[in-house]
């Protein structure tokens, strides 16, 4: 084999390689921004990245120098009108930890009969309240702004901790796998500007929590009693209990690539 040939193998493996790692680096790119108003202008720019490398490949100069420049200015442009999701972006970045708590079907189970229990009472006495459930996405930072309960969840602690007399009922209460770590926790606003003006500070909390992380907050309405969930930074007005246990299962339970949830085998 000549030093042409070798030559010629070598600046091909490397291209090749090139192409790899950027596709990598994009995919993971598109799977932290899914579900925002960023993701479909990232797929755009993945498209204009693949003719770029195309016309690297085959040597299209002109085109090259193009796509060069576009990329260049779509970049900047991406940079400049999605900054509030590049920053959650960011925020959850490092935070993902490789084991999650997964619980029994009758433990969940449990666990949401008691979160309803609890939430449903507050609704009718008009009581608020606020909770985060830590899916994968440890909550750390805002475990260390609260006050430590560490104790198993029960329908009665969380109404005592939300009543109006109570020390700690301002702020939120954390829940990990089915304990309270935490309660009268600080929780990020979301400063999305499509939220309806008419959303309290507790409302924009639990949203705020579940834009930087993968938790599922609850909150309950001072004003109305009126029962809400926040996924995804998406906002879930609950219309009865039997709705709520059911969106808040949906939102707490793993499904693997074969639809089932973590942990379950087919039968």
């Amino acid at each position: 084999m000549g030093p042409l040939m070798l030559d010629f193998i070598i600046g091909h493996i490397k291209t090749v390689l090139e192409i790899i790692i950027l596709w990598a680096v994009f995919y993971r790119i598109l799977v932290f921004f899914e579900g925002t108003r960023a993701f479909q202008v990232l797929k755009g720019i993945s498209y204009i990245l693949a003719a770029f490398l195309l016309s690297q490949i085959l040597e299209l100069d002109t085109l090259n120098w193009l796509l060069t420049k576009l990329f260049a200015i779509s970049i900047i442009a991406v940079l400049i009108i999605f900054q509030q999701e590049l920053r959650q972006g960011l925020a959850r970045l490092g935070q993902q930890h490789l084991f999650s708590v997964t619980l029994a079907e009758s433990e969940l189970v449990a666990l949401i009969e008691e979160i309803a229990s609890a939430v449903y009472k507050l609704s009718a006495r008009k009581e608020g309240g606020l909770l985060a459930i830590e899916k994968e996405t440890r909550l750390k930072t805002y475990i260390e702004s609260g006050i430590p309960i560490d104790s198993t969840v029960t329908s009665e602690l969380v109404q005592s901790i939300f009543t109006s007399q109570s020390p700690i009922h301002d702020g939120g209460v954390i829940i990990r796998s089915e304990r309270i770590i935490a309660a009268s926790c600080l929780f990020p606003l979301s400063d999305n500007p499509n939220l309806s003006k008419i959303l309290g500070t507790r409302h924009r909390a639990a949203i705020g929590i579940s834009e930087q992380t993968d938790a599922v907050a609850i909150m309950v309405s001072e004003e109305t009693g009126e029962v809400s969930i926040a996924a995804d930074g998406k906002f879930i007005p609950i219309t009865n209990r039997e709705k709520f246990s059911s969106i808040l299962k949906d939102a707490l339970v793993k499904k693997n690539k074969s639809g089932l949830p973590a942990g379950r085998k087919k039968q």
